[in-house]
């Protein structure tokens, strides 16, 4: 169970999308594949959505008209909580598609690295620690690819955030991703000292499963097969957000999206029958075999 709803798999659809113009067809067979599969569905930041007055890249409740019985999760960027983004705002994203709770997203290297980026966070924590007070709706906080450590994930929890996402390294490399985009070799320059930036997803899971043995926590950050997800799973996570894949199948229709994670299933299952683990719970007892 997830956010009071019973899921099927132990995946999640990580946030991946924000506004490019074919966003509203993903968006909407994620939906319909989430549904389908009983899974999970994180969208990807509403900010646009919010100020070009809601709905837009399929933004709405047609969005939960897709997948009513699963998980939505609405999201925003911790910079925005400081520039103008509080409660009411945040409450108009979780009502514009009927969201089970709110993810907001750490990115402060992408933002680091991005040419028009939010370099000023000063009185982040404190605007996040105030929304997760005054919000009826589970908060999730995650990273966008630089990992989440024990310390910070503590930290968070001590605000009462309801999970943590580790969002590790070894996925998407945002602070490269936008290096690519800048138009001044200085700037590119800067972005890639940090290709090899943060911690990996593995060590996330570990650490943060270690310090917080009974906070719900996501693994993602590069999880490409079913193996992958099983071994984030005996790691710690709860459940997998996974990306990578994700958005290519969306591009061509609902029974790619579906057929991709199907394959993830039929891997994580065999992993289990090859380590003699029924079910999930025993899968988090299986022996450690730890590479040097």
């Amino acid at each position: 169970r997830f956010l009071g709803r019973r899921m099927a798999l132990p995946f999640l659809i990580s946030s991946m999308t924000g506004g490019p113009a074919r966003a509203a067809d993903i968006n909407l067979r994620l939906a319909e594949a989430a549904q389908h599969l009983g899974i999970a569905l994180a969208v990807g930041s509403q900010r646009t959505a919010l100020e070009d007055g809601g709905g837009a890249a399929g933004l709405d409740r047609s969005l939960r008209d897709r997948a009513p019985e699963v998980p939505i999760l609405a999201n925003i960027g911790a910079a925005q909580l400081t520039r103008g983004f509080g409660r009411d705002e945040v409450k108009r994203l979780i009502d514009m598609i009927d969201a089970d709770a709110l993810i907001v997203h750490l990115n402060p290297l992408q933002e680091a690295c991005q040419p028009e980026g939010d370099r000023d966070w000063w009185g982040v924590a404190s605007a996040l620690h105030a929304l997760i007070r005054d919000l009826d709706r589970p908060v999730i906080v995650k990273e966008t690819g630089a990992g989440i450590s024990a310390k910070t994930a503590e930290r968070l929890v001590a605000m009462g955030a309801h999970a943590i996402d580790v969002a590790g390294a070894g996925g998407a490399n945002w602070a490269l991703i936008e290096g690519e985009r800048a138009e001044r070799p200085l700037d590119r320059a800067h972005a890639a000292a940090f290709a090899d930036w943060g911690i990996p997803t593995a060590r996330a899971i570990a650490e943060v499963r270690n310090a917080l043995p009974d906070v719900v926590v996501i693994g993602s950050g590069g999880i490409r097969d079913g193996v992958q997800a099983a071994k984030a799973i005996r790691l710690g996570a709860d459940i997998v957000g996974v990306a990578s894949g994700v958005i290519e199948a969306a591009t061509r229709s609902t029974e790619d999206v579906v057929a991709y994670f199907q394959l993830l299933e039929r891997q994580l299952r065999t992993t289990c029958f090859c380590v003699n683990a029924s079910n999930l719970a025993a899968l988090k007892r299986v022996p450690l075999i730890l590479n040097s």
